[in-house]
């Protein structure tokens, strides 16, 4: 157990003291903030850009239907020809100019329209003018088969189904689909983590088999110590990194959404979930204030505290097996054929986790693949948001997945061990699987 944590030490001190660890540890928060406040701001400086359109309306309609908003105005030209008007609004450099001809009806006119530009228009503005006709030839039409507005807005109106649980709490149109998203956050981060940090365990094993500095260490510690040992140390390693990343991160933005005056929320406002998650809501501010209350009753210390639970399980399963891979080969070129099995479960369980927790959280397959040890760690915890036990997850499938994974992460490290034994003292040969199952039976 001695050598154990002197190993451990040793891996954790190596990483944390290497100068590009150093470097990337300070520099990548501020390269991910940078380019947040940079996607940030660019967005708020094209929301707030403002429009001018001119319009040479000469027929006997859309007198007042083209309102101006805060970011769009409208200047009517009167009294002159469409060349006329088009030169003037060249000249100004206005955004564009609506031309409405006259004609005997509005059916005509709307056909003969014409929006210039000098150059393609934005699609935003085509869809306003589009939507600001349509509305008007709707008008038109309900005059004519003699339906008042008001009439027609009672038939057209959307119709949403009241839902609630057993228990008489109202169920939020949407709300499961933001649960799995933010439970899909916390499984991404896992296979990032061990993706980056799993790969870190690979190079360490091949960086010293190939300096034959193993076969010094290898006579005094036992195989499997020493790679439980660079597991274990270069996942604490990880997690000092991703704790300074998490921490200066979240300051970076704070600081940085303060001095560029930036509203996060105003980002993504409240009008559009409103409308993604289904018309007929009382108000937006309403909407978001339900959606808040909601987030906020998610069982968050819970989540966290299965999160590091299938982090550190999923993280040494995976690792274990990145560093039999690296003991296996001699260089980091013949480690491909053996990456991308790896890799498939964990892209497996984000596209596949997705696809069926977000259509039936409970269905046989989300179960399945929150119960199979190389994907539960990321499909469990997009089930987790919605808590434990009635509703959400119940407890059988929560400890029969936490015991598969230690299971399986003993039965991985055994197996692991076996051909990091054989492995780390082979040159010059690349292994095959065939004999990877042969150094299994040693």
């Amino acid at each position: 157990m001695n050598k154990l944590s002197l190993i451990i030490k040793r891996e954790y001190l190596a990483k944390v003291r290497n100068k590009s660890f150093v470097i990337m540890t300070f520099l990548s928060p501020i390269l991910m903030v940078a380019m947040v406040v940079l996607v940030a701001y660019l967005a708020k400086v094209n929301d707030n850009e403002s429009r001018i359109i001119g319009i040479l309306n000469q027929s006997d309609y859309f007198s007042n239907d083209f309102v101006p908003s805060e970011t769009t105005s409208f200047v009517e030209f009167s009294d002159v020809t469409l060349e006329e008007a088009k030169d003037s609004v060249a000249s100004l450099g206005f955004d564009g100019l609506l031309y409405l001809p006259k004609d005997s009806s509005l059916r005509e006119v709307t056909e003969n329209s014409f929006f210039y530009t000098k150059d393609a228009p934005p699609t935003q503005v085509v869809e306003r003018l589009e939507n600001t006709i349509q509305e008007r030839l709707r008008q038109e039409r309900l005059h004519e088969m003699g339906i008042s507005a008001a009439d027609f807005a009672k038939m057209d109106a959307n119709f949403e189904m009241n839902t609630a649980t057993f228990t008489g709490e109202t169920n939020l149109k949407g709300i499961n689909e933001i649960k799995a998203f933010i439970g899909g956050g916390f499984g991404y981060l896992i296979m990032m983590f061990i993706i980056i940090y799993g790969g870190f365990v690979m190079r360490s094993v091949i960086e010293e088999k190939t300096s034959r500095i193993i076969e010094v260490i290898i006579s005094s510690v036992k195989p499997f110590q020493l790679m439980l040992g660079k597991i274990i140390g270069t996942s604490l390693a990880g997690i000092t990194q991703f704790a300074i990343w998490i921490i200066s991160a979240g300051i970076l933005l704070l600081i940085s959404f303060a001095v560029f005056d930036i509203d996060p929320v105003a980002l993504n406002t409240g009008a559009t979930i409103a409308s993604s998650m289904g018309g007929g809501l009382p108000s937006v501010d309403h909407t978001m204030q339900l959606y808040a209350q909601e987030l906020f009753k998610i069982p968050w210390v819970m989540l966290i505290t299965f999160f590091l639970i299938y982090f550190v399980l999923g993280y040494l399963i995976y690792s274990s097996i990145y560093a039999a891979i690296g003991a296996a080969v001699d260089n980091e070129t013949d480690t491909q054929q053996f990456i991308f099995p790896i890799i498939l479960p964990l892209m497996l369980a984000i596209y596949v986790g997705f696809f069926s927790v977000f259509s039936n959280p409970h269905g046989p397959i989300a179960v399945g693949f929150s119960l199979f040890p190389l994907t539960s760690p990321i499909v469990m915890l997009m089930r987790l948001p919605r808590g434990i036990g009635e509703g959400g997850v119940p407890v059988w499938e929560l400890i029969t997945s936490i015991i598969l994974l230690i299971v399986t992460f003993i039965g991985i490290v055994w197996l692991a061990a076996k051909i990091y034994r054989v492995g780390i003292l082979m040159y010059g040969k690349k292994p095959t699987y065939k004999e990877l199952f042969k150094w299994l039976r040693y």
